[in-house]
């Protein structure tokens, strides 16, 4: 498929390993190491992942450590950077020098849907990005996506030249209806553009199961929890790579463990993944992934993923520490739920297109009495 990218899993580098507010560095480099010394080397980035801080970091901790030949490097071309023709080489040609390479092995329109699209038309973006791809600056041309099967069809109809596909896709995502990624999946696979994965563990919501939930896979034996859910991912027809963002070596060793020698979830496993789905389904959670999207241009700036995490815990767990979390730590200087205006921001930046702001007023609700 790609005869350069040497096993179907990749390092995502969205959440990385932090200490003191900055990106722990000497955590960073041993997680790296571990990574390629296991015959991994495809890592992932994007300009606004940490604030630019991700770009920065794998240009000290991998580019400057390891040969070009070593890793392959995705990179992305995202809608806030850009605001003409112009701006797209010059912000391209910015983050090649910001990363320290001089081409990225993968170069995709970042978070495309219908709205986004659309603004990566009117200034030729991906005309551009097949110009840089001509100048042996782009090694494949693709996109990641969120937004709706039908959409995604628009796009690959009008641009074959998109080599791969990014989508999310977890367990219990797969048949819902708003993030549609089993109709996603297929789309690609007819289109037969190779699939890559994010989000296969939910933005960490697929690791830390409640317990009616994780006694299905303990009876299994002592696998962990997000190995199932990457093993699905990883197993679905099409997808050559599965993202995960593991922030700690602890996440590295144990991902590693079951991707260095990868095998498809069995039977019995498929049974006890649909179990820990209807328990989800039961719960009637907020499915926030905590991508932070929506909080970039909130002009009343709620922590809204902070606040939604408050919200499923109480669910969760009847937690009652979930009040002192939101009153005294995620809204003691940032916005409350019952400070939202309404202006929707939010809800056309959300990958998991979630009603943000009928969810906040159920926050307020629970929270502010």
């Amino acid at each position: 498929m790609f005869d350069e990218v040497k096993k179907n899993f990749g390092f995502g580098c969205m959440r990385l390993p932090m200490n003191g507010g900055k990106i722990d560095y000497a955590e960073f480099n041993k997680m790296i190491d571990a990574f390629i010394e296991n015959g991994f080397n495809y890592f992932d980035t994007a300009h606004g992942y940490h604030s630019g801080k991700s770009e920065t970091a794998l240009r000290d901790c991998l580019v400057a450590r390891y040969p070009r030949d070593k890793f392959i490097l995705t990179n992305k071309l995202t809608q806030p950077y850009f605001n003409s023709e112009a701006d797209v080489r010059t912000f391209f040609e910015s983050q090649l020098k910001i990363c320290g390479v001089d081409y990225f092995d993968f170069y995709l329109m970042h978070a495309q849907s219908k709205e986004i699209f659309s603004h990566f038309k009117k200034y030729r973006a991906y005309e551009q990005a097949l110009k840089f791809k001509a100048e042996g600056k782009i090694k494949h041309f693709g996109i990641s996506f969120h937004d709706t099967a039908d959409v995604l069809d628009e796009i690959l109809n009008e641009y074959p030249q998109i080599e791969v596909v990014q989508i999310q896709l977890n367990y219990v995502d797969y048949d819902d209806p708003a993030v549609q990624s089993r109709k996603c999946l297929e789309v690609c696979n007819k289109h037969r553009k190779p699939v890559i994965i994010m989000e296969p563990v939910k933005g960490g919501n697929l690791v830390n199961l409640p317990d009616d939930a994780k006694k299905y896979f303990e009876e299994l034996g002592s696998a962990s929890t997000a190995s199932y859910a990457i093993r699905f991912a990883a197993g679905q027809k099409g997808v050559f790579m599965v993202l995960s963002g593991m922030s700690d070596m602890a996440q590295m060793n144990d991902n590693i463990s079951y991707m260095k020698n990868f095998k498809p979830l069995d039977e019995k496993e498929m049974k006890a993944v649909q179990n820990v789905c209807a328990v989800f389904n039961g719960m009637n959670l907020i499915p926030c992934t905590a991508c932070r999207y929506c909080t970039d241009g909130c002009p009343k700036n709620i922590s809204i993923p902070d606040l939604f995490a408050c919200m499923n815990t109480k669910k969760h767990y009847h937690d009652w520490n979930a009040d002192y979390y939101y009153n005294e730590v995620h809204t003691k200087n940032s916005g409350k739920a019952s400070d939202c205006i309404k202006c929707g921001k939010c809800e056309n930046a959300c990958p998991q297109h979630l009603p943000i702001r009928d969810l906040l007023q159920e926050v307020a609700k629970e929270f502010e009495k």
